[in-house]
């Protein structure tokens, strides 16, 4: 039980924290409050899970390894892939079975389908060994004496039950996009789709409930999301073309130079 509630502090905390994260890089790379991820309220579940993973790895014994160094540098290899592979999971259940797109790693290098990147692993392991050095070591009592408090408990239980109303109220909303996105027979890419919406509402109605819920508003703001995309599609195409044209142009210009 008392390992139950520390799990269950860690998810929320990690949620919560991630969730704060998102948002100010979003507020710095596109100059607006943007409501990161797939629910309403300040929770994304990938970093809570990521949290509890962190914590309970932190533990594990790789003593068999003499070097020190060494060592950690597996620990936190370990702990960026077990990382990594939560983050495909997650991607891969929404994008089979939802027909949405959380994230999108397509244009970066070694990409799987455009949901993991060695990049983003990378950052897994740095975020790891940050962990591991300045965080788990402080928040060990700190658990130990949460999960001694009734009114510990308390609180748990009124974040989860707000994170299960949450849940299912996002869950109705996607449904609706998933029915759509099948009859297209496409994706939805979660944040262009939150982009290309056009909403009446004011700032604060779109941070909080950036998409609608009616099935005819939404099917608009699909159809509207698709135009988005294919046109975009077609600029990424045509700059394709040109560099590459460019670039046979240099070679040939190469060859004459030579010859």
């Amino acid at each position: 039980m008392i390992l139950f509630l520390k799990l269950a502090f860690l998810f929320s905390t990690g949620s919560l924290l991630g969730w704060c994260l998102e948002v100010l890089f979003r507020r710095y790379a596109h100059k607006k409050w943007i409501n990161p991820g797939f629910l309403v309220g300040p929770c994304l579940p990938l970093y809570g899970f990521s949290l509890v993973t962190l914590y309970l790895l932190a533990n594990i014994d790789v003593s068999f390894i003499t070097d020190p160094r060494l060592e950690k540098l597996v620990l936190f290899i370990i702990m960026a892939i077990c990382i990594t592979l939560v983050e495909y999971i997650a991607g891969l259940i929404f994008i089979k079975g939802m027909k949405i797109k959380l994230w999108d790693y397509s244009d970066r290098w070694g990409n799987i389908q455009g949901i993991i990147c060695p990049l983003f692993s990378f950052f897994w392991m740095i975020l790891s060994a940050f962990y591991y050095f300045l965080i788990h070591p402080r928040i060990l009592n700190e658990l130990d004496w949460l999960t001694h408090h009734i009114e510990f408990s308390f609180v748990i239980g009124m974040y989860y039950g707000v994170l299960v109303i949450d849940i299912i109220h996002s869950f109705k909303v996607a449904d609706k996009i998933r029915k759509i996105a099948t009859e297209k027979q496409i994706v939805v890419r979660l944040e262009n789709f939150k982009a290309s919406v056009e909403q009446e509402k004011n700032e604060h109605l779109k941070f909080l409930f950036p998409l609608h819920n009616e099935l005819s508003t939404m099917r608009k703001d699909i159809d509207l999301y698709y135009e988005t995309e294919k046109e975009r599609f077609e600029q990424k195409k045509a700059a394709y073309e040109a560099k590459k044209a460019e670039k046979l142009k240099k070679i040939e210009n190469r060859r004459k130079n030579k010859t």
